[in-house]
């Protein structure tokens, strides 16, 4: 349907447009990604991380190159998912991979009262979340998009329906 095919690139921009920033500029990207590290160990009750744990909740201690580059790579994955929903190969399958890339932004992005007494801090951050909950929603969605075909779930049901009709 012609539909599809201008509306999945379009929506597939922003998750290529940022991707490749945060590959080119991963810097603010990292230090969004360490506040939510930071925000997520504090949070976690010290009995719940062991006894005199002093690793964070993941059990990792980043540095902020280990953490550049895994943002980098989360980056280039976006990109590559959004590249491939916008050609059409595999758009279910790349539209499944963006929602689940973006679940991370949603986290790095909800509310902190540490770090939101900033009104215009509060108010960027504000954004990024609808911008990452839409995303995600849209991802979601064009995940579930079965191009007009019958999904497997009904498939299975029209087929028992089909057979206990016989019997």
């Amino acid at each position: 349907m012609l539909l599809r095919r201008i509306a999945r690139p379009l929506f597939a921009t922003w998750f290529v447009v940022e991707g490749l920033d945060v590959v080119r500029h991963p810097a603010v990207h990292a230090a969004h990604a360490r506040a939510a590290l930071d925000t997520v160990d504090a949070r976690v009750p010290a009995a719940v991380r062991g006894a005199g744990a002093t690793r964070g909740v993941l059990g990792l201690e980043l540095t902020e190159r280990q953490l550049r580059s895994a943002v980098q790579a989360h980056g280039a994955a976006l990109a590559v998912a959004g590249g491939l929903l916008t050609l059409g190969k595999a758009p279910r399958t790349a539209a499944l991979a963006l929602a689940a890339l973006t679940a991370p932004l949603v986290v790095v992005n909800l509310p902190d009262k540490g770090l939101d007494r900033d009104p215009v801090v509060k108010a960027e951050r504000r954004t990024r979340l609808v911008r990452a909950l839409s995303a995600l929603g849209g991802a979601l969605l064009a995940a579930a998009d079965h191009e007009g075909r019958p999904g497997i779930a009904w498939r299975v049901q029209h087929h028992r329906a089909q057979h206990a009709s016989h019997d």
